[in-house]
């Protein structure tokens, strides 16, 4: 039980120190949309005044001046090269300049940001882990068994493969099985890497609507591009009454926009929990720092319960972490087994044959 509180006090102080909260601060909105949002360095932490940070690599081309390679610490001081992060407006928190007219503009904005920053090192990481895994089994006889991590992961690859992946879509499964592992992997572990509070973690990838974007943009060339005739046909011109499909295609026509609504859900299912998971972290943290103002007993009260509470969350993410990372991978391939139906007429004659 000892070792148990020691573990708790230790997370919430560690979570306490890296987070970007500070005592003097109550702009409660500001904070978190800071600390789950994109930025140009990454904060480490703040020492009194001092914001630790890890200065990033700005990329950016204009007409102008072509292209500029510069660290994001020689923005800290205002304008550099022509090019600041705007405080306010539409492109609040992006860079700009201006142009021949004066006029405040976008550069082409190509610069590693932390959530960039963080998806490559995160990719990086699921590489590392899959390259490894391969290369023990290249090392080792065919039969043989991995134990230890390696052994859980292979775990985790065979889990997916043989329950989620193979029912899902059937005897082509092969086919789709390492886009569809790459896909859990990569979520997996984008997800745990932002509940780790100090660096390389804490960047909240997969609560970008940019990145599930693309992710969900995956599967629906991969479903369409994949769709048998028997696909397409039930979309446009399903088995059901004339009346429901002729004049007025009232059933192909939700069935279309189906196409598109599927990923939509996809992407927004990700972004939604992931986000909404760092958003209530940062906000029963916050509790500890604005409530410094309201006595003893009030602080010492509200410090206890954010920092329980922090911790039950920290678990509940992690359960959250894999559930999304394994509803969006079993969703994708219910979606691209729903793609690749069987014609009704050899369905029937498989049920004879086995009669």
């Amino acid at each position: 039980m000892r070792q148990v509180t020691k573990y708790i006090v230790c997370i919430a102080c560690l979570f306490a120190a890296t987070t970007t909260v500070r005592a003097e601060s109550n702009d409660v909105k500001e904070i978190i949309f800071a600390h789950i949002g994109d930025a140009y360095e990454w904060h480490i932490t703040t020492w009194g005044t001092t914001h630790i940070t890890i200065p990033l690599p700005v990329i950016a081309y204009s007409k102008e001046q072509g292209w500029n390679f510069f660290l994001s610490s020689k923005l800290h001081h205002g304008a550099y090269k022509g090019f600041w992060i705007a405080q306010e407006g539409k492109n609040a928190g992006k860079l700009v300049m201006k142009d021949a007219t004066g006029v405040e503009v976008r550069p082409l904005d190509i610069s590693l940001t932390k959530n960039a920053t963080a998806l490559i090192i995160n990719s990086t990481i699921v590489i590392c882990l899959i390259m490894g895994l391969a290369r023990w089994y290249r090392k080792r006889p065919v039969r043989s068994v991995p134990k230890g991590f390696w052994g859980a992961l292979e775990m985790f690859v065979m889990n997916i493969q043989d329950e989620v992946i193979k029912p899902c879509i059937g005897p082509k499964y092969k086919r789709y099985a390492p886009y569809l592992l790459t896909l859990f992997f990569f979520i997996l572990i984008n997800n745990l890497m932002g509940l780790i509070p100090f660096f390389p973690g804490g960047a909240s990838v997969t609560g970008n609507i940019a990145v599930t974007m693309v992710l969900a943009l995956c599967t629906f060339f991969i479903v369409n591009l994949s769709g048998n005739r028997t696909y397409w046909k039930e979309i446009f011109w399903p088995d059901i009454p004339l009346w429901l499909k002729a004049p007025i295609p009232l059933i192909p026509i939700i069935e279309f926009l189906g196409v598109f609504t599927k990923p939509f859900a996809l992407m927004i299912r990700l972004f939604a929990n992931i986000m909404a998971g760092h958003v209530i972290i940062i906000t029963l943290t916050c509790l500890i720092f604005l409530t410094l103002s309201m006595g003893w007993a009030v602080h010492s009260g509200m410090t206890l319960v954010s920092v329980v509470m922090s911790v039950f969350m920290g678990g509940i993410e992690l359960l959250v972490a894999y559930l999304q990372a394994l509803v969006f991978t079993m969703l994708s391939a219910v979606f691209i087994g729903l793609a690749l139906p069987e014609p009704h007429h050899n369905i029937k004659i498989e049920k004879l044959k086995t009669v």
